[in-house]
């Protein structure tokens, strides 16, 4: 299943994504898509539905973050091969844990705002993880056992403020609307093999990224089973996987070749589906 949120920002109604591309509104069946319907037994309800019969969506509505009130948003950095080559940085030991506020998480097509004194913002593509399961000291064997699905996130980040405010990742990574996910959330079942997925990004119509899961240091089993020795894992909670080469940061921080106001982000992997965003600048 592809299952989506559409409307209006914080008022977001449950909908699924059937055979010819419509969105057919399932708000008859659950009023959210949240970690209270990710879990097996109610995923296999709604896969239960006879999808012909929901209200198919008319015209052209606005979508929302995948999942509604997620938990935790957790990232994980320098997790590709090659884009550790291009930045330079050494083969991490174990996966690199940052937290993104919630309050970045935007819409796969709503617009990134620069924030004011921005002069390095950048555009990350990465494979998200939503966990549908409670799970804690899971193995690699099982960890997948524990995810509902996956989707498409911009991890969008100022690099100055990453690198040079003093302080963790976290301050580059959490400025307002620096978290589009979906546009929507894949069921676990429909990606057959989520190391193999092909992704790409593109500014203004330019290649910039291009790569695959296949070249993550830690996989997605990896990954999961990781923070659960860490943490509790709670249904909702998303882990977003890290990006491939291609960042801006990868030539450096003193060029001009970061984001402006007026460039527009198209970010797409396999099987997850594709997001469009405007550059703006806060004023």
């Amino acid at each position: 299943m592809k299952l989506v949120r559409y409307g209006e920002p914080g008022a977001e109604a449950p909908g699924l994504i059937d055979d010819d591309g419509n969105i057919r509104d399932l708000s008859g069946h659950v009023t959210d898509i949240t970690g209270d319907t990710l879990g097996e037994a109610e995923l296999d309800r709604l896969r239960a539905i006879d999808v012909a019969g929901l209200k198919v969506v008319s015209g052209n509505p606005r979508f929302g973050p995948c999942v509604g009130n997620i938990g935790k948003f957790m990232c994980i950095g320098l997790n590709y091969s090659d884009h550790a080559a291009e930045t330079g940085a050494a083969i991490p030991e174990h996966p690199i844990l940052f937290m993104k506020a919630n309050s970045a998480i935007s819409g796969p097509n709503d617009d990134v705002v620069m924030p004011r004194g921005s002069t390095h913002t950048d555009w990350e593509v990465e494979l998200g993880v939503v966990i549908g399961t409670k799970c804690k000291y899971v193995s690699e064997e099982d960890a997948l056992n524990y995810v509902a699905g996956y989707c498409t996130i911009n991890d969008v980040s100022e690099r100055h403020f990453q690198t040079r405010l003093s302080g963790q990742w976290t301050k580059g990574k959490s400025c307002d609307t620096f978290g589009p996910t979906g546009p929507w959330m894949v069921t676990r079942d429909e990606i057959p093999d989520v190391q193999n997925l092909a992704m790409w990004l593109d500014v203004n119509g330019e290649r910039k990224q291009t790569g695959n899961s296949n070249t993550m240091i830690f996989t997605v089993a990896q990954c999961v089973s990781h923070l659960s020795q860490l943490m509790t894992l709670h249904p909702g909670d998303v882990i977003s996987t890290g990006t491939p080469p291609g960042v801006a940061l990868g030539k450096g921080m003193d060029h001009d070749g970061y984001l402006k106001e007026g460039d527009v982000m198209d970010v797409w992997i396999e099987g997850l589906g594709q997001q469009t965003q405007n550059v703006k600048a806060d004023t």
